[in-house]
Formats: C-alpha cells, structure tokens, sequence
C-alpha cells in the first residue's frame, strides 16, 4: 500500500481575515490558546523552516473543524494542525493517553469483567488513582457491556445471511463494547426494511483516539487493516458514529495520508443512507401510533463537517408525535479523550457549558446527537438521556408494519 506525500496542502490560500477564530470554542475559552489561524497555516509557515518552531500550544486544538466550515478560502486549518502534532509532538508519551488510545485493547479486557469493572472504575479508591494518573476524578467514566455487540451478532450470524439484500456495517468500539444496543437498534431497523447486516471481516478502532494523542504509526497500522476489511467488502458500508465516519472519510487520507483505494465514499452513515432510501421510495417506515417525546437535537461537530446533520433531523421529523427542537450547532466541548484529562476537564466542561444552557432552556424529554462522546458530554452536564437517532427510530417505528410495507 503505498502512502502519497501529506507535506503539501493549502495553508498559501489563508486570508488572515481570522474568521476562524471567531468559531473556534478553544480559543473563546482559553486564553493561552492562539487559535486556529496561528496554529494552523501561520505556524505552518515556519514549521516548514524549522521543525523547532512547533507550538506546544496546538495540544489545546479540539479538532471539531469548526474552523475549516468557517473558512472562506477552503483552507484545511484542523488538517494542518493535526499533522504537524503527529510529525512534530514528543515521542514518549504518559501511560495515560495511551491507555485512553487503546480502545480495542480496553473494551476487550473491561467487558469480560463487567459489570465489575464498571462498579470499581467508579469507586472512590480507583477514582482517587485515575485522578493520579491524569484522568480527572470529575468525570464520569462510560460504562462497558457484558456481551460486545460482535459477540452478540456471532449468535445471530445465520439470520441476518438469510436476508436477499445485504448491508455493511462499521460499528465502531462504542457501539461494540459500550452500548451494543446501539448497534442491534440498527440491526432491527435496517431487518424491518429488509435487509439483513454484515460486519467487516477483520475491523478495528477508526484510530480517532490514536491520532488525537499522537499515535501516528499505531494509527496507520489500525486504518490499514481497516482499508483492507473495506476492499475485502461489496457496496455501502454504514457507519453509527459521526466521528469514526469523519475520520475514516476524511483523516485517513488527509492527515494519515493513507490511500483509501476508493472507499471514501463507500462509508456513509446510516442515517444518510436511510432518509435516502425513503425519499427514493425504496424503502418505507410505518410508525408506532402512540409514540411522543419532545427532543433536542445537537449537531455533533464532524457531523457538521460532513455536512449530514440534515439526514438526521430529516429522518427525526418523520416520526409522528415527535416534537423535535434542533438546537444551535455548539461544540460540545468533550473532543473524545480531551475531556478525560485532569488538565483539560476545567477547559471541556467551559465549552459545553453553553451548549447545556440550550439544552435547558428548552427542557426535553432527551437529547439526539450522532456522536457517542458528545453522548457522554451531554449527559453528565445535563444528566439527560441522549440518544443516537437509530435508536430514537428503533424506539418510534413499528417493526411489523414496516417490514410488511417492505415485504421483509
């Protein structure tokens, strides 16, 4: 697999009209931060000189890519600071990144000790550790399943092979080890549609966490055998978390400067996929009659970077007797493993605390967002449920209504 160069890119076309700045949540609420528009293309300009010119201060970069939907000249801000963190960043890394980096490694230990781990992780003395290590005792840790989705699935292989139509899917490590009910949310809704599920052969974490602490090889290593689970697959292949959707579509090329072989455009989310089949009238969904919530909907930062947050509200809006409330696009403030850190939980919950102020003004019954930190965010800052919008259309549809409309 050959890896193209990542050196070049756009910084040349930023404007300096520091519009950038003006959205990114970092900058609002840290004063130590230069914002995006230094970090990214001003520093480039003398990174490129010199490597010494590094900015430790591009640790505080959230990579929500605020900044690069803002920008008027197209310039990848979030993409320039990315890589030069993974090229430029200290080698030896604290035991507790890594840690927060290796998400396969931890779900697979922690769900074969669940429910135990979870009562210890938030005990009093192991708080008291994490904290020591770096993980601020303030934050609440997401809990782990006993049975991983895959487990479960293994169980329900045949079935789903029964199906004449057939759909990729790329669960990712929460919906596997955290909330396996996300991903058998999926299962229901795309088997009542009639189609059966097919997992990747030989999938692994999207590597998000990798990246964002500096873990270029090991994130290069997981991306590619993803790439090679997605050549080794046929047709779409979807996707539950906005963030391992973004990172696989987007930061695989541009920042690990891997080549996707053409599978860019073959991960989409199911959301997308859904509301796409319903408006070509290939698929239909019937609803339960006595359904009712009132909901606010939170666009999730790479969600709207990928520009597909419209799926999902569209999709939201066909449930009848859902009073659905779409808030302002705010960045949560939780960044993935950002939030976990002792150092960055002041700055995190700062962020969000806007965001939770939305929320509460428009006092729902739960909260909607496609991504599963921003999900963890928002519940502990608001102590709402906060739901993926499959699950919310796993709740809402009627399974045997649906499946007859669509002769399943």
């Amino acid at each position: 697999m050959q890896e193209h160069n990542i050196s070049e890119n756009n910084f040349e076309q930023c404007l300096k009209c520091t519009i950038c700045n003006s959205v990114c949540p970092m900058m609002a609420a840290n004063p130590s931060y230069p914002g995006p528009k230094q970090a990214g293309p001003d520093g480039e300009r003398y990174r490129i000189k010199d490597p010494r010119f590094f900015d430790l201060t591009l640790k505080y970069c959230l990579n929500c890519k605020r900044c690069e939907v803002a920008c008027p000249s197209g310039v990848k801000v979030g993409d320039i600071i990315q890589i030069a963190r993974l090229k430029y960043a200290r080698q030896n890394h604290p035991l507790r990144d890594m840690a927060l980096a290796s998400t396969d490694l931890a779900g697979t230990l922690a769900c074969k000790a669940a429910p135990g781990i979870n009562g210890l992780v938030n005990s009093k003395p192991v708080r008291n550790i994490l904290n020591a290590v770096g993980i601020d005792q303030r934050r609440a840790i997401p809990e782990y399943a006993s049975e991983t989705f895959v487990q479960w699935y293994e169980a329900h292989r045949e079935e789903q092979a029964a199906y004449d139509r057939q759909l990729n899917y790329f669960h990712g490590c929460y919906a596997n080890y955290n909330c396996p009910q996300l991903a058998k949310d999926l299962v229901a809704v795309m088997n009542a549609c009639g189609y059966g599920v097919k997992l990747l052969e030989g999938e692994r974490c999207c590597g998000v966490a990798l990246i964002s602490n500096g873990f270029g090889k090991q994130a290069r290593k997981q991306a590619r055998a993803n790439i090679a689970a997605f050549d080794a697959s046929e047709g779409p292949i979807l996707t539950t978390s906005s963030t391992c959707t973004f990172t696989i579509r987007d930061e695989y090329s541009q920042v690990l400067g891997l080549d996707m072989h053409g599978n860019s455009e073959r991960i989409e989310m199911a959301v997308k996929w859904l509301y796409s089949a319903v408006d070509q009238g290939t698929v239909k969904l019937a609803f339960k009659d006595g359904f009712k919530a009132r909901m606010a909907y939170h666009t999730a930062c790479h969600m709207s970077k990928l520009g597909w947050a419209v799926y999902s509200i569209g999709l939201l809006r066909m449930i009848p007797g859902l009073d659905l409330v779409v808030l302002d696009q705010e960045c949560c403030g939780m960044a993935g493993t950002f939030g976990f850190k002792k150092e960055n939980y002041n700055l995190s919950q700062k962020i969000g605390s806007k965001l939770f102020g939305s929320i509460s003004t428009v006092a729902p019954d739960a909260v909607v967002t496609d991504c599963e930190t921003c999900k963890w965010q928002i519940e502990q800052g608001t102590g709402l449920e906060t739901l993926n919008p499959i699950s919310v259309l796993a709740r809402a549809i009627d399974v045997e209504k649906t499946k007859k409309l669509n002769n399943a």
